[in-house]
């Protein structure tokens, strides 16, 4: 039996993933994350800073040390938004591979679209021909794969997550109503422009903005992944978080039962990108997925092997 890591190195958070795999079989050893922001900054300098840099080695080197310590046998680690769109990414690929000893390999949009999908493939009704449209909204995109049943008819990833439109557009602590509404105008016009197709029987919603809200619903103490998993959030569920979010400062917004304090400046965003996506499908409810970007790794891997 062997044991493999992933490590999935996101705009937002690291996520840290350890499995076993005997004869086609698999078992989950640890998930975890941890939210080291390496993208802060990113959307008014195009650079990592290195503050940030610092920070997110840091971070990778205590993941491996867990990694030793459970005597895995490879390591998988990949980078998504912000290692695709910074300036100064090559840096940050070098310091991780010359202090730490791990190449990163930064995939696509469109790859972790595919990924994502592979996901949630265990949570769809295998019998089901209804039009499926899974997003997963992270710190620094959000990626959208667009299926018939369990058949992948397109992917699409757009370059907008949690964090730049907090750093953009809700610059007050408390926000203004007038930040909050234009920020929800320009993710709606960005949906529009880019996504064409509005035909989707039902969402599903995967990654930390979803999981996040689906904590907070259900007022979490203690993250549970199997009360998420397959959970829904209403759209009035969505507007009463916006609400919660909106009238609180981020200090406040830490206490919130569910939600991870890290997340408290980024999860009004991201509230409002899951709402913009309900309205641009004329839905009113989607399904939560635990399962993410890294799960799609682990199955590609198990495919392919």
């Amino acid at each position: 039996m062997k044991k493999y890591a992933i490590l999935d190195i996101g705009t937002n958070s690291i996520k840290f993933f350890i499995f076993t795999l005997e004869n086609g079989n698999h078992e989950v050893i640890k998930d975890t994350n941890n939210i080291s922001r390496l993208g802060e900054g990113l959307l008014k300098t195009g650079l990592i800073s290195e503050k940030a840099m610092e920070r997110n080695i840091e971070v990778i080197k205590n993941f491996l040390k867990i990694a030793k310590e459970h005597e895995v046998d490879d390591i998988i680690a990949v980078g998504t938004m912000c290692l695709r769109t910074a300036k100064n990414s090559d840096v940050f690929l070098k310091k991780a591979k010359e202090e730490l000893g791990i190449e990163i390999k930064v995939i696509l949009g469109e790859e972790e679209a595919r990924l994502s999908y592979l996901a949630v493939f265990s949570t769809l009704d295998k019998a089901s021909d209804q039009n499926i449209t899974v997003f997963d909204t992270g710190g620094g995109s959000t990626e959208f794969i667009f299926g018939e049943g369990t058949e992948l008819k397109n992917r699409l990833s757009i370059d907008v997550g949690a964090v730049h439109p907090t750093e953009k557009y809700l610059l007050s602590d408390p926000v203004k109503e007038e930040e909050v509404q234009k920020m929800q105008k320009y993710l709606s016009s960005l949906l529009q422009e880019k996504i064409v197709n509005r035909e989707a029987d039902y969402l599903i919603g995967i990654g930390g903005t979803v999981t996040s809200m689906g904590a907070v619903k259900h007022e979490m103490k203690k993250y549970d992944r199997e009360v998420i998993q397959g959970s829904k959030l209403s759209l009035k569920d969505v507007k009463y978080q916006i609400e919660l979010y909106k009238n609180k400062t981020i200090a406040e917004r830490k206490k919130i039962i569910g939600l991870q304090p890290k997340r408290a400046d980024v999860i009004l965003a991201g509230a409002c990108i899951v709402k913009a996506i309900m309205n641009h499908f004329h839905l009113d409810g989607i399904k939560i997925s635990d399962s993410g970007l890294r799960h799609g790794i682990m199955y590609d891997f198990i495919l392919n092997r």
